[in-house]
């Protein structure tokens, strides 16, 4: 599937910021095999007075940028043409929850996708009692790693409720789980947290994902919106899947990648320090267009 992108962030301050540096991950991904990366460009205004393109340790493209002059506001604008690759089907090859931990072990590799940096607590994820014990009432011993990633995945959808007014980007999982109401956030911070929690590797992905306007009903540009998802590890041989507890479904091609990581900190799409008084507002759109149904990205 070939799609044509656009992000638009504005970020705006009461005062002027004097200076400050962020770091952006805000480009749709290049993964072989996955996802293409047509074309892309990100419009930074106020021009920074630094940009420094670069990858962090998960293989994510960062841009660093540095501002040493006042400005009230940024605005960040992605244009991007990405063609998303059909998943395979998840072939199921995983070995049962009892024996994980040993091909968890046969995995010798420090590098980014190995699973033992994605077991234990990160930045956003704790191992939570609560949490461990709604996925303990999910699977069993003997069901494998795939189908415990499944159930749990989905029973977290029917216990939760989608509420965009209930949580903020700082909510913790904690907190979210207690209410059983969040975002897509919320809801991949729990999942982790729970798959963590039964000795399954699990992390964040960042990303957009295509709407389909209901039948009858115009499109509405901007509607389209930013996304999080869960990965998990299912050993040697199956290795990593994703599944969108939001959706209770596995990622297929409605699901564009932006980064990866353990949680949320490792793929902010800006991330940064600026030195400022009073409020702070930001607002963004996005719209995920088929290429087939329109030759330009829609402004928003």
């Amino acid at each position: 599937m070939l799609y044509d992108i656009g992000l638009k962030i504005l970020h705006e301050y009461e005062s002027p910021a004097s200076g400050g540096r962020h770091l952006l991950r805000l480009m749709p991904a290049d993964l072989p095999g996955e996802q293409r990366l047509v074309a892309g460009h990100l419009n930074i205004e106020p021009q920074p007075a630094e940009r420094r393109e670069g990858t962090d340790f998960f293989g994510n493209p960062t841009v660093e940028i540095a501002y040493r002059f006042p400005h009230d506001e940024i605005r960040f604008e992605v244009q991007a043409r990405v063609e998303r690759l059909a998943e395979a089907p998840v072939l199921n090859m995983s070995p049962c929850l009892g024996g994980l931990v040993r091909e968890i072990g046969c995995v010798r590799s420090l590098g980014s996708e190995a699973p033992i940096h994605f077991t234990g607590r990160s930045d956003r994820v704790r191992l939570n009692a609560e949490m461990t014990a709604f996925a303990r009432e999910l699977v069993g011993p003997d069901m494998t790693v795939v189908d415990a990633v499944r159930a749990i995945g989905t029973g977290l959808h029917e216990a939760m409720r989608y509420d965009p007014e209930a949580t903020t980007v700082e909510t913790t999982a904690e907190e979210a789980f207690r209410r059983r109401h969040g975002v897509c956030q919320d809801y991949s911070h729990i999942m982790i947290a729970c798959l963590r929690g039964i000795g399954i590797p699990a992390g964040y992905v960042s990303g957009f994902l295509r709407t389909i306007a209901p039948e009858g009903q115009a499109r509405l540009e901007g509607a389209d919106a930013m996304h999080a998802w869960v990965r998990a590890w299912c050993g040697v041989e199956t290795g990593w899947i994703e599944f969108d507890p939001t959706n209770s479904m596995f990622v297929d091609t409605d699901h564009i990648v932006i980064a990866r990581g353990r949680d949320y900190s490792d793929v902010a799409p800006v991330k940064g320090v600026l030195r400022s008084a009073g409020r702070q507002s930001t607002d963004h759109s996005v719209d995920v267009v088929p290429v087939a149904v329109s030759r330009k990205i829609s402004a928003a």
